[in-house]
């Protein structure tokens, strides 16, 4: 008699799903898109610096009560979009410590 464990479906797409993630192309994607996002998120700290009380009677941001929040939606899209291009380099660095983390033995 066969084993209901092994004949559910469902319980065997999550064995070759959780075999996938341990693929060593998807580890290096998710550590590609750990590295972007940690990468993006130093460019966002950094503009919002740089664009602290710039022109604060309306320019750029066009003043008014809404324009604190358009803003940081602003500078989260340059932030994104300048990593996911290539970025400064930071991805890049935080991408090699990683997999040189995951391949050092009893981490």
């Amino acid at each position: 008699m066969m084993n209901a464990l092994t004949s559910d479906p469902a319980l065997t797409a999550a064995q070759g799903r959780v075999q996938a993630l341990g693929s060593p192309a998807t580890a290096q994607a998710g550590n590609r898109q750990q590295a972007e996002e940690f990468e993006a998120i130093f460019l966002n700290t950094m503009f919002q610096s740089m664009f602290a009380g710039l022109e604060e009677g309306g320019g750029t941001w066009g003043g008014g009560a809404g324009s604190d929040a358009w803003s940081g939606m602003l500078v989260e899209q340059f932030s994104d979009t300048i990593a996911r291009a290539g970025g400064i380099g930071i991805a890049d660095s935080i991408q090699r410590e990683l997999l040189a983390l995951q391949e050092t033995p009893g981490q």
